[in-house]
């Protein structure tokens, strides 16, 4: 019931709407197509757009221009044992001090900001997390302006220098003295054998790589790109004994990574308009790669092969005709595959005939009498001519359509009895035998020439495509993302920043191989296929993940880093405060908590499996009694720990701040820092003696004497000198004593038996035993004359070698036995100079606990120790 000029309103609005739909449309396909503005993905104000749905894989904010950062950083995070790798990954001891160089200030850092980045992409309940603080850090390590879009093999290959140079700091430390073991080298670097001649002399050398570049233009798939990387120049003379003055190379790969990466070059200066140009032609490769032509070891096989295909290039033509004449058989207008028409042949011959004369077949079929009467009505209609034009409708007309003109041989109706095939009217069984068994022979001849024609060299190094980093644009501006082949689902996922959606072998084609949108491949990623430890295995646990959020560690040593899971909790109860009250006041709240909280667990009696103090340095100091000014520094800094930055809630960093400008107020006559430094060192050692301690109990219950004994030594040197500024700064004295005397006794008994034998290597072995070890010690068990099981240990090794006077043994064995027993009853308590302490590694505290707890609760209860542990003063 509109008016007229209602309508007219109402047309102009509509036509209005599309007209904006249509303009947004076409901006936002002219959006998808060049990016040339920096992007920066908004949080959606709805809550539900930002919750992660069913365990999807989390997404990456694009903080700006970042697409690059989140293609490159979800391909490496998608293999699990990198994800392992930098989930596991414990800095270095000395990273609290300052940097030695420029690496360790840069390197270090930006290890610690991914590892907590690979945690939130395992445990964030948000579908995609910010990775700025990560961005950050690499921005310096680009020339181009930050407007700019950054090149991923560029940022690739920064990447991994960052993470080779960061796990090399930490394996030279981990394996001092020895040949450190990288293992992001031995994940993605490979080696390849240049072989050559330079102006007519040949030269052999190996090369490391990690990404291999590859050329696109002029090639249409991988194998056509690697061809022409492995060789370069004329080679001839490569393969003949004379030199020539050609020069050329060839190279060989002689080690392949697990994982292999190719970068495709798309990019090239264009000389004549001064800038680069992206190369948009189509480039195929496949799902699995097999590698064993490029291999050294295969070089002249593969030499071979090359010059087979050189002269099968040459026949190309005369080959295709051939295949083309079995494919396509006959010499009329139609063609069909020959195969197929031996095949039919066969089944003709085979055939059996119900009928003796095709005259019978007719006239069974035909209508009596030469009319229609009896067919049935479509039938009528079939044989019954249509009336022409001028034929009347009288009498005769209507006899003419009634008459019909019998056409034997394109009758429609078939008889019931009629074979659906047709077959030979006379053939003898050894016609039919003969004819069979030439066209079987025919036939196989057949097929095995059409399958010769494609016969390709045998392929036995299999590498399965794992993630394609796409660019889409051109040269100066684009956008990146990445498709990952999930091996557990079996199917591929694309990830665009904060987007991970599932997706398709066909979707990936279509946006990878070039030519479609401007979008084309330009990193391939494929993984060892005989690994399956790379995409394969049990995730790190979900309890590991969750410590890894909230008590993200700056040292493995622990010292100077808080229990961030107690402080987050801590912050957590004081949030109506910093909604009542601000920051500033929830921070003395949550202060308050946490203190009140480790005082608590301190006052705790608890077994030795489950030690507060190696738990948390607060709780350490309040049972040694530390100074008020020290704890209310220490337990300031883990507030003013930066990871609180990381967390998702936004009074978490607001209580950083406050915390961190309260340190900065904190002037140097308030706390003594030689004394702060003090009690931290003190921590230090009481972990390492720790760490000791379990080391050699795990070895002593696997009967590895000879491992156990430096580190119990050790363990017990460390927690006597603790235990000298106080009865709580170590462990139980007894313990470790008992475990350092077992294992001597355990040792001597050993050499003994190996003495007793009487062959010279073992007896050798023994003597070396007691020489090297179990004398060497002895001055240890008697340096304290108040510990008497020592004393009596002592007289019982000496005893048992004593038991060999006066024996009778070989006169070689006497001399030997002479030579050594002075060294045993050596009544000197001068202790001999032991070697450097053995290297300890490094444990998260999280690991540290459940080991101890572990090794603890395993020992004979007679043998553990027990720590009544209260609280000696209360500092508030």
């Amino acid at each position: 019931d509109f008016s007229t000029e209602k309508c007219k309103q109402t047309g102009v609005k509509l036509v209005s709407v599309c007209f904006r739909v249509l303009e947004a449309s076409i901006a936002e396909n002219k959006a998808s197509l060049k990016r040339t503005h920096t992007e920066v993905w908004s949080d959606s104000p709805n809550p539900h757009d930002r919750k992660r749905q069913d365990n999807c894989p989390v997404g990456l904010k694009n903080v700006g221009n970042t697409c690059w950062f989140s293609a490159v950083i979800q391909s490496l995070f998608n293999l699990l044992e990198f994800q392992r790798l930098v989930l596991h990954y414990s800095p270095p001891a000395r990273m609290q001090d300052l940097p030695r160089n420029q690496k360790e200030h840069r390197n270090l850092p930006f290890m610690q900001e991914l590892r907590h980045l690979f945690s939130l992409l395992v445990g964030s309940k948000r579908k995609y997390v910010d990775p700025s603080s990560a961005v950050e850090i690499l921005k310096d390590a680009f020339k181009s302006s930050e407007s700019q879009q950054q090149d991923v093999s560029e940022f690739t290959h920064k990447l991994l220098d960052w993470l080779e140079d960061a796990f090399q700091i930490k394996a030279e430390e981990d394996r001092e003295g020895e040949k450190p073991k990288n293992p992001m080298v031995d994940l993605f670097y490979g080696r390849f054998l240049a072989v050559g001649v330079l102006e007519g002399k040949k030269f052999e050398n190996t090369e490391m790589f990690g990404q291999y570049p590859l050329q696109v233009n002029g090639f249409k798939d991988l194998h056509e790109c690697l061809e022409a990387a492995m060789i370069e120049g004329e080679i001839e003379s490569l393969h003949s004994a004379e030199n020539s003055a050609k020069s050329g190379q060839e190279h060989w790969f002689t080690e392949l990574p697990p994982v292999l990466t190719f970068e495709l070059s798309r990019f090239e200066f264009n000389q004549t308009l001064g800038r680069p140009e992206k190369i948009h032609n189509k480039l195929e490769f496949p799902s699995m790669l097999y590698m064993d032509r490029y291999m050294d070891r295969n070089r002249d096989i593969t030499r071979i092969k090359r010059e087979e295909i050189r002269r099968l290039k040459e026949h190309l033509t005369v080959l295709q005709q051939r295949l083309e004449r079995y494919l396509s058989y006959g010499s009329g207008p139609k063609r069909f595959p020959l195969a197929d028409v031996l095949q039919y042949a066969m089944e003709f011959a085979s055939s059996k005939p119900v009928c003796t004369s095709p005259v019978e077949d007719i006239n069974t079929t035909a209508p009596p009498g030469g009319t229609t009467a009896q067919l049935p009505p479509p039938a009528r209609q079939v044989f019954s001519p249509a009336p022409t034009e001028g034929s009347g409708s009288g009498p005769q007309a209507q006899q003419q359509q009634r008459v019909s003109i019998h056409k034997p041989f394109t009758q429609s109706r078939v008889p019931p009895d009629l074979p659906m095939h047709p077959a030979p009217r006379h053939i003898t069984e050894e016609e039919l035998r003969v004819l069979e068994g030439c066209l079987h022979r025919w036939r196989s001849e057949v097929e095995n020439d059409t399958r010769d024609s494609f016969q390709t060299i045998s392929e036995i190094v299999p590498y399965r495509l794992h993630a394609v980093l796409v660019h889409e644009g051109q040269a100066n501006a684009g956008h990146y993302w990445a498709y990952i082949f999930d091996p557990h689902q079996q199917r591929w996922m694309k990830y665009n920043d904060i987007s991970v959606t599932k997706s398709s072998w066909e979707e990936l084609v279509r946006d990878s191989f070039g030519g479609y949108r401007n979008a084309s491949a330009y990193c391939l990623m494929y993984i060892d296929d005989k690994k399956p430890f790379l995409i394969e295995g049990n995730l790190i646990c979900i309890c590991k993940v969750t410590h890894l959020l909230v008590s993200y560690e700056l040292s493995t040593q622990a010292m100077m880093t808080p229990n961030m899971q107690g402080v987050i909790m801590a912050i957590g109860k004081s949030r109506s405060v910093y909604d009542k009250c601000g920051p500033e006041a929830a921070f003395f709240k949550a202060l308050k908590v946490e203190y009140t909280r480790l005082l608590r667990l301190a006052q705790e009696d608890t077994p030795p499996e489950r030690d507060y103090r190696l738990q948390h340095i607060i709780v350490y100091f309040i049972h040694n009694q530390a100074p008020k000014k020290i704890v209310e520094r220490t337990l300031l800094t883990q507030f003013a720990d930066r990871n609180l930055g990381f967390d998702e809630r936004y009074e978490c960093k607001s209580i950083m701040k406050v915390a961190r400008a309260k340190l900065e107020l904190i002037m140097p006559d308030e706390v003594n820092m030689e004394e702060y430094e003090m009690w931290h060192q003190d921590y230090r050692k009481f972990r390492d003696a720790t760490v000791f301690l379990l080391i050699g109990l795990e070895l002593f219950l696997k009967k590895s004497y000879v491992e156990a004994l430096m580190y119990l030594i050790y363990a017990y040197q460390y927690n006597k000198e603790l235990l000298a500024k106080g009865p709580y700064r170590g462990h139980d004295e007894e313990l470790i004593a008992h475990y350092r005397r077992e294992c001597l006794l355990k040792l001597n008994e050993h050499a003994a038996v190996l003495f007793e034998t009487g062959e010279e290597i073992e007896v050798n072995t023994g003597l070396s035993i007691m020489n090297e070890l179990v004398v060497a010690c002895i001055p240890l068990l008697l340096v304290d004359e108040m510990e008497e099981k020592d004393m009596v240990a002592v007289e019982d090794m000496r005893n048992r070698w004593c038991s060999y006077l006066g024996q009778e043994m070989e006169p070689n064995l006497q001399e030997k036995l002479t030579d050594f027993l002075p060294k045993l009853l050596d009544c000197s308590t001068e202790i001999k100079s032991f070697h450097d302490p053995p290297k300890l590694p490094s444990y998260s505290t999280l690991e540290l606990c459940e080991r101890y707890g572990q090794v603890v609760t395993s020992l004979t209860p007679s043998r553990t120790p027990f720590v009544g542990v209260t609280a000696l003063f209360c500092l508030i």
